[in-house]
């Protein structure tokens, strides 16, 4: 399938603004597809463009009212005429379980044969489970309605909330690009927690339940501690609500920084006992994902060039924590120490314990690179939109 150009993405946004998602998804089929519909409201300056979706089968095309053909369809592109200023569009599609990582990949667990599933749409994973106008600067608020068996839990960028025996809505989000909308549904083992008026969860497949409550204490340590240090350094609250940390299996990636849903490779947790080491990298990857709440998902590049700005950032803000923790000997889950709280005025602000712990650099010595925005009043200034 051809791959999008940074000339046609360019025309795209130029062209169009989007102004809300609402995805369903049905997931209640025992094969290996599942049925996703999209209702895209968009505004048009052009009279043309078109809307990704790489399925098994295309069901049915609505723009604004009027069914299309959905031969049309080519490449992955589905072509859109006679765009108004305002326009409706639904798509729906049957589309294949990812058995790769990419889109929404379906895992059977071995040790019991649960079924899990969760999305991955970066980089341009997204289409192969929703419709979607799929390039980084194309932004809107989504909300997700899913239908799946009984015994199964949903999270996703927003709030889930359970409205029938398996029937699930997850609130409204923040604009968000495609690339890191995701959706995760089966038998998880979750665990729940507050920081700083900020709901917090864990969640695993059964199987690995126990490793994660053995470590969920020095997470969500990890967690609290990474979220002081970000609201003093960024002097922005964090703004997607919820923030679920769920570990995921037959992830191809380390993590991924989906808003208010980060997913990590379950590979984190644990089996045996884990060496100083181990521990440490894996609270270094948490801390990592939680810049990019900030830096990728609140304020994000325009195309993929920047991508080396946007994880050098997460990882030069992982490594200041590796670099100023190690004097300090990381905790085990049979030895924690209370966290202390920052001196303020004087530290950017983390503390000892099993996470980020004391920045001893005042804030006039540490230094963050800038991005060329930082808002949303500067979208339009090259690099990033918000």
């Amino acid at each position: 399938m051809r791959a999008l150009t940074v000339e046609e993405a360019r025309q795209r946004e130029a062209d169009l603004s989007l102004r809300s998602y609402e995805v369903s998804f049905d997931l209640t089929g025992e094969g290996d597809t599942f049925a996703t519909s999209s209702r895209i409201r968009f505004d048009a300056t052009s009279t043309s463009t078109w809307v990704d979706v790489k399925p098994e089968r295309l069901i049915a095309v609505f723009l604004n009212g009027q069914s299309l053909d959905p031969a049309a369809l080519d490449g992955g592109r589905f072509p859109l005429t006679g765009l108004k200023a305002e326009n409706d569009l639904v798509v729906t599609a049957e589309l294949k379980y990812s058995a790769d990582g990419e889109g929404l990949v379906r895992s059977v667990d071995a040790a019991d044969g649960r079924v899990y599933t969760y999305g991955m749409s970066s980089l341009e994973s997204a289409p192969r489970y929703f419709p979607c106008f799929d390039q980084p600067d194309l932004k809107a608020p989504y909300t997700v309605t899913v239908k799946c068996p009984e015994d199964w839990i949903v999270l996703g960028n927003g709030a889930a909330t359970r409205t029938a025996p398996g029937e699930w809505t997850l609130a409204e989000t923040k604009p968000l690009s495609t690339y890191f909308v995701t959706l995760v549904a089966g038998p998880y083992h979750q665990l729940r927690d507050e920081h700083d008026g900020i709901p917090l969860g864990l969640a695993c497949r059964q199987s690995l339940k126990e490793y994660l409550d053995r470590d969920a204490e020095d997470l969500f340590r990890t967690t609290g501690e990474a979220f002081d240090a970000y609201h003093q350094l960024f002097r922005a609250r964090y703004p997607f609500g919820e923030y679920w940390q769920v570990f995921v299996p037959d992830f191809n990636l380390g993590a991924m920084e989906n808003p208010g849903c980060v997913t990590f490779t379950d590979g984190l947790l644990y089996r045996g006992q884990a060496t100083e080491a181990e521990r440490s990298t894996r609270a270094r990857i948490v801390v990592h994902e939680m810049a990019h709440m900030w830096f990728g998902d609140l304020v994000t590049m325009k195309w993929w060039n920047d991508m080396w700005l946007n994880e050098s950032f997460a990882e030069y803000m992982a490594h200041i924590w590796r670099r100023t923790s190690t004097a300090t000997p990381t905790c085990t889950s049979s030895s924690r120490s209370s966290p202390r709280p920052a001196r303020k005025g004087s530290t950017v602000g983390w503390t000892n314990g099993c996470g980020p712990r004391a920045w001893t650099r005042s804030r006039s010595s540490v230094r963050t690179p800038a991005p060329s925005c930082t808002g949303r009043a500067r979208t339009r200034r090259a690099g990033c939109t918000s």
